[in-house]
């Protein structure tokens, strides 16, 4: 059984954009179509809710209508569990995650969930460590005795700050681990209740403007030897560039990391099903962008990038019509 169906509320600018692709003499059945996102201060939230509203607008099924539904989730680790056990139709969840759940390793050492399938890329979500400007934090290694904030064990970005204390010598007993969600990090570092918050998200991320725009803050730098070890081990870290400007204070580019966010989904949902939201996906993909800056990395051209675990068919059914795949 899904979760409770809550329709996320988009802003009436977006609301109405995607309101005017509706489209008449909509069938008298329903199908449910749940998408498991993450906390209200991130990327996947948002997207997850335009998303949601552009496919029960947008969505063609034979004799229903497909309605579409974002959930609040506790971000890809909780997300991938959700669907193993079939309680949502579909999730958000980052590629490192995904492959780990798949094969049984990382958190879910000798736990496989081997119904996942993909429905297809999305967007790269960008590492961001970020401290207080005058914290004195300009290093992994000066994390030592500080509190910093990994969010859930649920978590992506808890599996990463693991990740970055291993490949400097450290470890989880180094530091003062705090598992605040985005927006509570940020919060706490207003407050000067928390020194840093590893965040994993599209750019930019509100909760980090939130923080940037009262406060001056700092984006840890993510590079040097230990980081490229790293990323040998864990390809699916792959560098990428916090510009200049992303937030208020950030005069220079920051390198960091980044991961592929993926929609995911499970073997029981029915083809035709995710046939549909996979064409009105990356059919839409110009609407999403004028709704969400995320939006506009979304393209059929990067569908499959990053993507290790199996295709659903519905999926696989469309690329080859979009001839990506054979």
């Amino acid at each position: 059984m899904s979760l409770s169906r809550r329709h996320f509320l988009g802003t009436s600018a977006a609301a109405a954009t995607l309101a005017a692709l509706a489209t008449p003499g909509l069938a008298q059945g329903r199908t449910f179509f749940g998408i498991a996102t993450g906390g209200t201060g991130g990327t996947y939230y948002p997207l997850g809710g335009m998303l949601a509203q552009l496919i029960s607008n947008t969505a063609e099924l034979p004799d229903t209508r497909l309605s579409a539904t974002a959930e609040t989730g506790n971000a890809s680790v909780a997300n991938a569990q959700l669907l193993g056990r079939g309680e949502i139709e579909s999730a958000f969840a980052s590629a490192d995650i995904l492959d780990a759940a798949y094969n049984g390793t990382g958190q879910f050492e000798g736990e496989p969930i081997e119904n996942l399938r993909a429905i297809g890329a999305l967007y790269p979500e960008t590492v961001q460590l970020v401290v207080r400007a005058e914290s004195g934090i300009t290093s992994i290694e000066d994390l030592r005795g500080k509190s910093v904030s990994s969010g859930s064990p649920g978590s992506g970005q808890w599996q990463l700050l693991g990740d970055l204390l291993e490949a400097h010598g450290m470890t989880r007993e180094d530091i003062n681990e705090d598992y605040s969600s985005f927006a509570q990090s940020v919060d706490k570092i207003k407050d000067g209740n928390l020194d840093a918050s590893l965040i994993t998200a599209g750019l930019p991320t509100s909760s980090v403007t939130d923080l940037a725009n009262g406060h001056e803050i700092a984006i840890v730098p993510l590079v040097g030897p230990a980081i490229e070890a790293m990323q040998e081990a864990q390809p699916y870290y792959a560098s990428a560039v916090i510009p200049a400007g992303a937030y208020n204070g950030i005069e220079e580019d920051v390198p960091t990391l980044a991961v592929r966010a993926i929609w995911t989904t499970h073997a029981e949902v029915s083809e035709d099903v995710v046939y549909a939201v996979t064409k009105a996906l990356y059919e839409n993909t110009e609407t999403l962008g004028q709704v969400h800056p995320m939006g506009k990395q979304i393209s059929v051209e990067t569908a499959l990038e990053s993507v290790s675990i199996p295709l659903h068919p519905g999926a696989e059914r469309y690329y080859k019509e979009m001839g990506v795949t054979e």
